[in-house]
């Protein structure tokens, strides 16, 4: 009992900070932009066949297997947010690190954020270059998340900028424990749609024809809310931001 209170307090410390609070929510959008992307989203299909084993006729007509296609998509996804966690609790460390130049970090993170975001709205070329391995694991379950690790460390121009500007919220976190959760969350915010629409192929792909529709406005809004972001860290906003959630956050308790 000792022992699972103090973890648990050790997390409620962790995601109840300050800057986590302010950071989350980002994260999370970040991950749901990059899967609704058109960096992403077209390749769905593909990737869930090759992850599962199941061709395209056997996701599309009902005769899938619910406990194949649910095991391989999150193999998948457990892939890549190994890579994803691990490169967080990296750039937390750093920023643990360098936290005592805190004021300078925060504004060269902000205009590193910045250009990310406009990069995500194609408005920096040499950022629009995509890096895949063309050597493939077998299909299938065994190969579920070798591909997801493939994803993880491959560069595509539309998750490269917003999984980046993740990664400088993870080093302005300053602890490595607070990058991994805020990596986590953008992983939430990108695999658990993959697995939804996995789950419900037939019925998700009326939605993401939807989703194709409208690529222009998800980029915008996505890089929009990436350059939001930059600005609140070189203008020294978010840091204020954090120190109004602290104060409130510390005079809060919770169950947990």
């Amino acid at each position: 009992m000792t022992v699972s209170a103090s973890i648990a307090s050790t997390f409620q410390d962790t995601v109840l900070s300050g800057s986590m609070v302010l950071a989350l929510p980002v994260a999370l959008i970040a991950g749901l932009v990059s899967f609704l992307s058109p960096c992403v989203v077209p390749l769905v299909p593909g990737y869930i066949g090759y992850v599962t084993g199941l061709s395209g006729v056997d996701l599309d007509d009902g005769r899938r297997r619910a406990g194949r296609v649910v095991l391989g998509s999150f193999l998948f996804v457990l892939g890549f947010s190994a890579v994803f966690v691990s490169l967080g609790a990296l750039f937390g460390g750093v920023g643990e690190n360098l936290k005592a130049h805190v004021d300078v970090l925060d504004r060269i993170l902000g205009v590193f954020v910045i250009v990310l975001g406009l990069a995500f709205m194609g408005m920096v070329p040499g950022l629009q270059r995509e890096f895949r391995f063309h050597r493939l694991p077998a299909a299938g379950l065994a190969g579920a998340p070798v591909l997801g690790v493939l994803f993880g460390v491959g560069w595509t121009p539309c998750i490269g900028p917003t999984l980046g500007a993740v990664q400088s919220l993870a080093i302005d976190s300053s602890s490595a424990g607070r990058g991994a959760v805020l990596t986590l969350a953008y992983c939430l915010g990108l695999g658990i749609p993959f697995i939804v629409v996995a789950l419900l192929f037939r019925h998700a792909i009326g939605a993401l024809n939807v989703v194709k529709r409208h690529y222009r406005l998800i980029t915008l809004a996505g890089g929009g809310l990436l350059v939001v972001v930059g600005v609140l860290l070189i203008s020294g906003l978010w840091g204020t931001f954090v120190g109004q959630l602290q104060d409130t956050i510390n005079g809060y308790s919770t169950v947990v």
